[in-house]
């Protein structure tokens, strides 16, 4: 019963984030980016283009048709699990994107000043599209795209959307018929980068700590009670004085560290502590491995 609501907790969470993220991805867009025609990556740069262009498609209709087409595919190729996160977010953008825009001034913010209005806009969306990906979500479009290519082509994923989004930026000069738009467009798609890598990574950052206490039963112990780490006991020896000694080994989420410090501060002032940042952290509680699983061609 408890790892059924764990489970619906965990989920509920991912879903409330999305729909922020996607509330942030869409203020970024609708509010700053496209009534000042600035264009940026993806399916919503393409949707851009198309409200710009003399047949003046809505933007919010384009992205939703363009992204059904795109998931319709991925159900088949890539199968429910990857897309059950991303029709929900596509739904969500689609119908904040409808409801904002009928409430936004004819005169849109920073009119006089579009570089303001690209750096805005790109931070509201790298922001979105962070917290999106984070809570193992996706905004489809090129992600579909570089998915879908990934999986039969050993081709970086990051590569497939860069070179979709250059392509799409740098088109939208045959619509604007100015330079200087697309090269906001190029900021957007750097500052929007930028602030993705800066969400995600914030988001799962480890610590770890090497802990020296004549108490490090108690604290290993409570350590496992809240924020309930796993602890390794290391035997040590001390160089200087030789004697035998126990060091615990934490491994923690960033946001872990405080807690971890005032329970060692409760039970052992005088402990010795090192904490140090890791890369990577992958295992039970943190990250999954990230491991390609290729199927053995047959031999001939």
């Amino acid at each position: 019963m408890s790892v059924n609501r764990a489970k619906i907790w965990r989920e509920f969470k991912d879903y409330s984030i999305i729909t922020i993220s996607m509330l942030s991805y869409c203020i970024g867009w609708s509010v700053f980016l496209l009534p000042n025609n600035i264009t940026t990556g993806g399916v919503a740069g393409v949707s851009s283009i198309l409200e710009w262009c003399p047949l003046g498609i809505p933007a919010q209709w384009s992205y939703f048709s363009i992204n059904a087409v795109l998931l319709l595919i991925a159900l088949k190729v890539l199968g429910w699990k990857f897309c059950v996160k991303t029709i929900f977010a596509v739904v969500v953008l689609t119908t904040a994107l409808q409801i904002i825009r009928s409430y936004t001034p004819e005169t849109p913010l920073l009119h006089d000043q579009p570089f303001m209005a690209a750096v805005l806009g790109s931070v509201f969306c790298g922001c979105g599209i962070g917290l999106c990906l984070s809570n193992h979500g996706s905004t489809g479009g090129t992600d579909i795209i570089a998915a879908i290519i990934n999986k039969y082509r050993d081709v970086s994923l990051g590569r497939i959307i860069m070179l979709c989004d250059v392509v799409i930026i740098t088109s939208s000069y045959l619509v604007l018929r100015d330079w200087e738009r697309v090269i906001y467009g190029y900021v957007v798609l750097y500052i929007t980068a930028f602030c993705l890598d800066q969400v995600v990574n914030s988001m799962r950052r480890s610590v770890q700590f090497f802990i020296i206490s004549e108490k490090y039963e108690e604290i290993g112990k409570r350590i496992n009670q809240d924020p309930r780490r796993g602890c390794t006991v290391i035997n040590a020896q001390g160089f200087y004085t030789g004697r035998e000694t126990k060091m615990l080994f934490v491994l923690a989420k960033r946001r872990e560290s405080a807690k971890i410090f005032q329970l060692i501060n409760d039970i052992d002032p005088q402990a010795f502590v090192s904490q140090s940042a890791v890369i990577g952290v992958y295992g039970e509680g943190f990250d999954h491995f990230k491991v390609k699983h290729r199927v053995p061609k047959p031999i001939k």
